[in-house]
């Protein structure tokens, strides 16, 4: 987890060097909520200028953001009540609204808040952190999900079969368009798709296949258990 840490610094490092500003996406999960309290403490708290941090995230349920499921609030609970980046720089998806208008609400404050190099290219993030579900699914993009599809929106409400909570999420052209994206795969129960990702299937393609940034950087970090099959 170290690494990540070192990875994160880094990209903010080199972002706030260049444009005074780091856009980062964040991600749910166990694995993320580990890094963001290694990064909440010292000595990384102190090796980044969180002022200069605009926080966005990949996906989130559509819940309150006090409820025990959402993205927002372990982020918060874990890294941004320690760090306190200025008010008007945590931009959250708002589950608690509804979701296609959420999703356009969330468009354009994209729109507004991060790099753009004309009026209707898609945002550039510096940094986007994804996980992988045992199932190869990324941020709430999932295997056979319509989203997969989506060409022309940035951020997409979606539903997983068997499950009552909808989702919003960034769509791989918002995804691809990062500068940097960093997957963080930690577990043996990860270890099988991983070998699969990694084996590349181009006639079925899993949703982590299909993260290729267009113009920037792809970088796994994945612990011993996740790569026991690599």
């Amino acid at each position: 987890m170290r690494a990540a840490a070192e990875r994160v610094t880094a990209h903010a490092a080199r972002a706030i060097a260049e444009r005074g500003r780091f856009d980062w996406a964040l991600a749910g999960g166990k694995t993320p909520e580990e890094l963001y309290r290694l990064l909440a403490s010292a000595p990384y708290s102190a090796d980044i200028d969180w002022t200069r941090v605009h926080f966005f995230w990949s996906d989130e349920r559509c819940v309150p953001p006090d409820h025990a499921d959402s993205n927002y609030r372990m982020a918060r609970e874990s890294l941004l009540e320690y760090v306190r980046p200025p008010e008007e720089h945590v931009h959250r998806l708002q589950g608690e609204l509804p979701p296609l208008l959420e999703a356009s609400r969330y468009e354009a404050e994209l729109a507004r808040g991060s790099e753009r190099s004309s009026a209707s290219a898609v945002p550039r993030l510096d940094l986007i952190l994804l996980g992988m579900g045992s199932d190869g699914h990324t941020a709430s993009l999932f295997p056979g999900a319509v989203a997969l599809s989506e060409r022309q929106r940035w951020i997409t409400a979606t539903r997983i079969e068997g499950r009552e909570v909808a989702r919003l999420t960034f769509t791989l052209p918002l995804i691809n368009a990062a500068a940097s994206v960093l997957f963080l795969v930690a577990g043996a129960d990860k270890a099988a798709m991983l070998a699969r990702v990694a084996a590349g299937h181009p006639e079925d393609p899993l949703p982590a296949q299909l993260v290729r940034p267009t113009a920037g950087e792809l970088e796994w970090l994945v612990d011993a258990g996740a790569a026991a099959l690599l």
